[in-house]
């Protein structure tokens, strides 16, 4: 069963707002290419540099998956910011 008072528990509108598509707002695109085209960049380097296996694949799979993270906290930063993080409190 889960515990309602955990400031760290996941919501219905949590889930609802990270499996929602986000249109991008103003400014966010930028943001989007910018952390694809790095990523590419350094997986390309992984590719270059390190001889082709499992490791290899593993290495740009997280590099893709970390791109793809970062594009989504970027998607969601203003539900986040005002539906997630707001219910932590920071004892003061």
């Amino acid at each position: 069963m889960r515990d309602l008072t955990d400031p760290n528990a996941i919501t219905e509108a949590d889930l609802e707002n990270w499996f929602m598509h986000h249109l991008p707002r103003e400014g966010q695109g930028a943001r989007y290419e910018l952390l694809r085209s790095q990523g590419l960049t350094l997986a390309r380097m992984i590719y270059e540099l390190t001889p082709p296996g499992p490791d290899q694949a593993v290495a740009i799979r997280k590099v893709r998956e970390a791109v793809m993270t970062a594009n989504a906290a970027i998607a969601c930063e203003h539900e986040v910011q005002s539906a997630y993080y707001n219910k932590k409190k920071v004892p003061t």
